[in-house]
């Protein structure tokens, strides 16, 4: 149920070959509006949810200097200037009481009818506004914390649409146990759009199947999508689960793309999968998808993978458009939805309200126009010029297996700040801490430096810490990591640092960046009050991979370069 992250091949800004001096792809202006000040252009649609005033807190807009967007597009022709209007809805699933009981499907039916009400009042809604596919989340309509055979009773039988060409509210009896699959598909059909939703789903199998369960059906976490005529155009089963024992893992990867007329191909997968290399990065890298359907049930997790942090970053990694729609339960963590292209997003998190929120926004129909690239010499201030200088003087380092010793590294050592270490995201980071109103810091993790040059206008009375860590995650899942990360800590003493923290004031200028082995990158940015930001700019330089933001308008919670290593996975 929880998510994470994800990376592309060439549009995660690959590390260059070694005769490429300096490549930085300039990410956004800085600029940051709220809802009501959103470009003409650009249609955003908040429909009933918080109140306008928690709207306008919770759910924000940035977007990226508008001249940008001018160069990027001189290649692109007039894809540059076509959008389509796009959907997601935030959920507050309406729950079984007790999970784990045994029920009948009548019963089931009776709680899941109540959660497909609401989807439908929102398709309907969707649909008054122009909106051509919409997105619900994972585990909205059947909810969560089942066993396997407490959850049998709320399963539809999937037929595989690669075998069977099937409209279900036009053929309602052709299959039994599909009553979900029939709602959703008229649903479809009401809103004239493409519907894209989440349930459970079960699959008989044979004895003579090595594989097949002791009970004689496959059960799967099932993606589906529906055309606007209410066809079942293609399934999803989700392949890597998050501790949900009520699902069985499909043998083989789902690759699943649907073509629409709107927009072209888009890819779909779910929640944890996000962080892994199958299906995501395949989608993006090898069937060369540029938009992604993502419904999700994530719980926040803070300082790194905040539910609208990853979307965000997965977003500007592979230069797509993300639709996320998440499960909304904030006793639980649960809240965090978004419609992102590379440079702006439309989000929403709100750890106040018990509502739901529907999202409306007009997106590109191809995101790669909006992210052009320009050399760093264009960026040549002085604050450059010293980050360029530092960066081209990187002391070599090796690894030994006691520590890391870097040629020439006593320049950044001098006078600075003794390193320590505190737990962040269940991880072992090393860190120092940020001192003055200006400075250079230095620290490593195995086969990783990180670094950070920055500039404050005011030393505010908190504590931040440069923090690295590249090795084997081993909590609540296991996958090879390489972060640099920038952090306001919990409070002032070191071992606050990693805390979970969502207000802050500190105002930064700075450079981060990182000697990363791994072209999967993932930029997060978060300032205080769950705002999402923007680089200033992002890429190599010197075989480093780095971030430069300035002018920020709120504290800065959290900035880090978040690499996967999926072959050590």
């Amino acid at each position: 149920m929880q998510t994470r992250l994800v990376s592309r091949g060439s549009r995660a800004h690959p590390r260059p070959a070694p005769s490429t001096r300096r490549s930085a792809v300039a990410v956004g202006g800085g600029t940051s509006w709220r809802l009501r000040t959103a470009p003409s252009r650009f249609m955003v649609c908040i429909m009933p949810g918080a109140s306008s005033r928690l709207a306008l807190f919770f759910l924000g807009y940035y977007a990226a200097a508008t001249a940008l967007e001018g160069v990027a597009g001189k290649d692109c022709g007039a894809d540059h200037h076509r959008y389509y209007v796009a959907a997601v809805y935030e959920h507050q699933s309406i729950l079984s009481p007790d999970p784990l009981e045994l029920t009948s499907r009548q019963q089931a039916l009776e709680l899941m009818n109540q959660n497909l009400d609401i989807y439908e009042q929102q398709v309907l809604t969707a649909a008054q506004k122009g909106v051509q596919i919409i997105v619900f989340p994972e585990d909205g309509i059947h909810g969560f914390n089942f066993t396997r055979t407490s959850i049998f009773p709320f399963l539809d039988f999937m037929p595989s649409p690669q075998l069977v060409r099937w409209n279900p509210c036009l053929e309602p009896h052709r299959f039994a146990d599909t009553e979900v699959l029939q709602r959703l598909s008229c649903m479809a059909i009401k809103g004239e759009m493409f519907l894209v939703a989440n349930l459970g789903t079960k699959q008989p199998c044979l004895s003579s199947d090595p594989r097949c369960p002791h009970d004689g059906y496959y059960q799967f976490n099932t993606n589906v999508v529906f055309s606007s005529n209410g066809t079942l155009v293609d399934r999803y089963r989700k392949h890597n689960l998050y501790f949900e024992a009520a699902f069985d893992t499909p043998l083989q990867v789902d690759h699943i793309t649907f073509d629409t007329p709107f927009a072209g191909k888009f890819g779909v997968f779910t929640c944890f999968d996000i962080l892994f290399f199958d299906p995501a990065v395949t989608l993006i890298r090898d069937l060369e998808v540029k938009h992604i359907v993502y419904p999700t049930a994530w719980m926040n997790q803070l300082p790194l993978l905040a539910a609208i942090e990853i979307q965000k970053g997965f977003a500007m990694a592979f230069g797509v458009n993300v639709l996320a729609a998440n499960i909304h339960h904030p006793s639980l963590g649960m809240t965090g939805s978004g419609i992102h292209t590379p440079l702006k997003s439309f989000w929403y998190h709100n750890m106040v309200s018990p509502k739901g929120q529907l999202i409306i926004s007009q997106l590109p129909q191809n995101p790669s126009c909006l992210v052009g690239t320009e050399k760093a010499k264009d960026k040549m201030d002085s604050f450059h010029s010293k980050f360029l200088k530092m960066v081209s003087s990187d002391p070599y380092c090796e690894k030994d297996a006691q520590e890391v010793h870097c040629e020439e590294a006593s320049k950044w050592n001098t006078n600075g700040p003794p390193p320590f270490h505190s737990e962040m995201m269940y991880d072992n980071f090393t860190l120092v801490p940020v001192e003055g109103k200006e400075g250079h810091l230095r620290v490593c993790s195995n086969n990783l430096c990180c670094y950070l040059l920055y500039e404050r206008p005011v030393v505010s009375q908190e504590l931040y810490a440069l923090g690295v860590f590249s090795g084997l995650h081993t909590v609540h899942g296991t996958y090879s990591i390489q972060v640099c990360a920038l952090v306001k800590c919990g409070g002032l003493g070191f071992d606050t640092c990693g805390q979970e923290i969502t207000e802050a004031t500190g105002l930064f200028d700075f450079y981060l960046w990182g000697n990363f082995s791994t072209s999967y990158i993932f930029p997060l940015f978060l300032t205080s009050g769950m705002t999402l930001q923007t680089p200033d700019q992002l890429g190599w330089e010197n075989e480093h991979y780095f971030l430069r933001k300035t002018g920020l308008s709120s504290g800065l919670v959290t900035a880090a370069l978040y690499g996967r290593l999926y072959e050590r996975t």
